[in-house]
């Protein structure tokens, strides 16, 4: 089996790096942040929001003032142009129709800059929900007991009854949490539950052109389906990747330009080290990823999430002892990087359900 990139690929993760880099720099990033914090004034879009669903949120908590608006509703309709949400999409359907691997390029590369949003929820409504495709609506949906930005989401797929607001950790990833019998249970195996009917192997998770999913009943909105907890864990995964890669680079940047007792830091072995290690675990989570993209298998994906989660975070935690072993570092995106990667450690049941699942594939290849 062949993972080397092909030069469309190569193309498609080289404009969508260009667009995000140029439509959300460093500049964008923080000055996101400041609204967040209720340091900038209102952006957006303004007024009641036309969210369809059962839901019932509760107040926008922090310290945001009202009606400031976090979500940039600009670059949302630009990643829409540009087909981000509706890269698995048929071209009859007006989509871009590729695949999973090309879907986990762009989301990797969503996460080298940390772009804020629900883009996952948003991409896996597109072709179920009118208006996702293209950016004209923000889509969010619940994932365990915990909900991103429902305070700035069109549509809530999914009942969020009696959810309320909820400190969290990134600035940039607003949280709601959920009553906890409210909460979708979660169970041993949850990975493994969509291709339970399709034999020993499972059968494949939708990919390519026919990977889109089903509209939603009229009349109602439908809740994620368990494919889409695969779909979520695997992106999130490539989010995780591009995150580490982002602060890796960082890391080995700062050493070779820092200097100390004469001399860069880096040509101490203590700080080549931690380079080292970093390197080695965004390739080896890369590595895992793309495979996972191109199998579609259960198992794989639980492994490359797993890694990818490692990756992001110890990178980060890492890159802040290269930055001289400051627990914080507010002149550096590092800590941003470390916030919003411990926030997707929670998406789609997390560690423990990757671990589950793992174990079950063991269990299920011994028996």
């Amino acid at each position: 089996m062949d993972f080397r990139l092909t030069d469309d690929q190569r193309a498609l993760r080289q404009g969508i790096r260009n667009l995000l880099e140029g439509r959300f720099g460093r500049q964008a990033l923080r000055a996101a942040v400041d609204r967040a914090d209720g340091k900038g004034g209102t952006h957006g879009r303004s007024g009641t929001d036309g969210r369809s669903g059962t839901h019932g949120k509760g107040g926008t908590g922090g310290k945001r003032p009202v009606g400031a608006r976090v979500l940039d509703r600009e670059l949302w309709r630009e990643l829409g142009a540009a087909g981000f949400f509706a890269l698995r999409l048929p071209e009859a359907d007006g989509g871009v129709g590729q695949g999973l691997p090309e879907a986990v390029l762009a989301f990797e590369e969503a996460g080298r800059v940390l772009l804020p949003g629900p883009l996952i929820a948003t991409h896996l409504a597109a072709g179920a929900v009118a208006g996702a495709a293209t950016g004209e609506v923000v889509v969010t949906s619940p994932d365990g007991s915990l909900v991103e930005w429902l305070d700035e989401a069109d549509i809530v797929r999914g009942d969020v009854s009696g959810a309320e607001p909820l400190a969290s950790v990134d600035p940039l990833t607003p949280l709601h949490r959920l009553p906890a019998s409210a909460a979708p249970r979660t169970g041993s195996g949850a990975l493994r539950d969509p291709w339970a009917a399709g034999g020993p192997g499972g059968r494949p998770m939708p990919d390519g052109p026919g990977g889109h999913p089903e509209p939603d009943a009229p009349g109602g909105l439908a809740s994620p389906s368990c494919g889409d907890t695969l779909l979520t864990s695997l992106l999130t995964a490539a989010e995780q990747l591009g995150s580490a890669a982002r602060t890796c680079g960082t890391a080995v940047q700062h050493a070779r330009t820092r200097e100390q007792f004469g001399q860069p830091i880096g040509a101490f072995q203590a700080v080549q080290h931690l380079c080292a290690d970093m390197l080695v675990r965004v390739e080896v989570a890369r590595v895992a990823v793309y495979a996972a993209a191109v199998t579609a298998d259960p198992a794989d994906i639980a492994a490359a999430r797993l890694l990818a989660d490692e990756a992001a975070v110890r990178g980060a935690r890492d890159c802040l002892q290269v930055y001289g072993g400051m627990g914080f570092t507010w002149e550096s995106d590092v800590h941003l990087h470390l916030k919003r990667a411990w926030t997707r450690t929670h998406r789609a049941g997390g560690a423990t359900r990757s671990e589950e699942a793992l174990a079950d594939d063991l269990v299920a290849g011994s028996a």
